[in-house]
């Protein structure tokens, strides 16, 4: 858009409002604000925007000015502790929200369509103050955003797409990867080659785009939005049919969005499900943003979730035989697969030749026909794991 705003300009003015704290899930289109507070020391990445919500409200609870980063797609994640927290009891914050889908649907993806024409509605029904930025408003907005802060009121800045510019090299690309180590395209290429009749699920991002390019199937529900919902939607999908076998193809930063899913799962006993977790270690698909995985032991998470079948793997030779035993062991199961970041290999969304409601169409059919009674391809290959 003209008039964009430098990365620099836009943090340089939140810092004269005062923000000293950010907290946030990643947005492509805030991609430099958030590599500029990222490198100062002053960003925490949140699992949620409802968690990066809180977590700034503890904060501005403790004496420090904070903000939030975060896209309208996760919107309806801030509505609680917006409604139950901010507002109740006068907590002020500044939330900067990109506008997906706005103003034009048809311009975006058809996930972001309904809530990009809805979000200035829902604030305006919360009597939350808002104002989108333009081109020269920036300090009339910040301006707003001060007068809400001294009534104890949330504000939050409305970003349209391409409003703030990038930073280069924000986040330093990733290595080749060599040798033994696993990628998002070998490891989609390797399940898709053990699947037959399983119904598979696939989750938010560069996932689901990889799965559709390797191998379509009318079996496979391609979820581009919800994200860190897929786990949920496969669980259902398993319980609902025990007699077939439910793949959930998840990612770290979906599978952390809502963890407690994972304790569902456990407690499901689904016997027939696979939930298979490609951990990368970043937000791929919005700048290599890390997420916190690199913190976590995905073997003793497993089992406290209470997964019946827990593997890890992490290298090319493992990684059939990991699949394998995921596919066939007793449920549910979860296999971590460490892989490495591939940014640059990127391919077009299912809805880009396929609509969402056909996707949804042709999966119900699929879900509902007579299981196919096939023989599986032949098992074998080591895989590490917890029974």
């Amino acid at each position: 858009m003209s008039g964009q705003l430098t990365a620099e300009e836009f943090v340089d003015a939140l810092r004269a409002h005062g923000v000293r704290g950010v907290a946030g899930v990643p947005c492509g289109h805030l991609a430099g604000p958030w590599a500029l507070f990222d490198r100062a020391g002053d960003l925490t990445p949140a699992a949620s925007e409802g968690a990066a919500l809180a977590l700034a409200a503890g904060w501005e609870l403790a004496g420090r000015t904070s903000a939030v980063l975060c896209q309208n797609s996760g919107f309806g994640n801030l509505i609680n502790p917006l409604t139950s927290l901010l507002l109740p009891y006068r907590v002020p914050l500044l939330i900067v929200m990109t506008m997906r889908g706005w103003p034009d649907p048809a311009d975006d993806e058809p996930q972001h369509a309904s809530m990009g024409a809805s979000s200035i509605g829902l604030l305006e029904t919360l009597d939350v103050p808002h104002a989108v930025l333009r081109p020269g408003t920036l300090q009339d907005a910040l301006g707003r955003a001060a007068e809400a802060r001294s009534q104890g009121r949330p504000f939050f800045l409305l970003v349209p797409r391409g409003a703030i510019g990038k930073v280069s090299g924000a986040y330093r690309a990733p290595e080749p990867a060599a040798g033994d180590r696993l990628t998002r395209p070998g490891v989609v290429s390797a399940l898709m080659a053990e699947l037959t009749d399983e119904l598979l699920v696939t989750t938010t991002g560069y996932v689901s785009r990889q799965v559709h390019h390797e191998r379509d199937r009318e079996s496979t529900f391609y979820m581009q939005g919800s994200m860190g919902h897929a786990s949920a939607v496969g669980a259902g999908i398993a319980t609902a049919h025990p007699d077939r076998r439910a793949v959930v193809l998840d990612g770290d930063g979906a599978f952390l969005m809502h963890l407690g899913t994972g304790a569902t799962i456990g407690a499901s006993g689904a016997r027939n499900l696979a939930h298979i977790v490609l951990d990368n270690g970043c937000y791929e698909s919005t700048g290599c943003q890390p997420t916190t995985s690199g913190s976590m032991d995905w073997a003793a998470l497993g089992r406290g979730l209470g997964y019946r079948t827990v593997l890890t793997c992490d290298s090319a030779t493992d990684l059939v035989g990991s699949i394998r035993t995921a596919l066939t062991a007793d449920g549910p199961v979860l296999l971590a697969l460490s892989v490495v970041p591939t940014p640059d290999e990127v391919h077009p969304r299912a809805t880009a030749s396929t609509g969402p409601v056909e996707i949804a169409d042709r999966f119900r059919k699929a879900a509902t026909a007579p299981a196919d009674t096939d023989a599986r391809p032949g098992t074998g290959g080591p895989a590490r794991g917890t029974r």
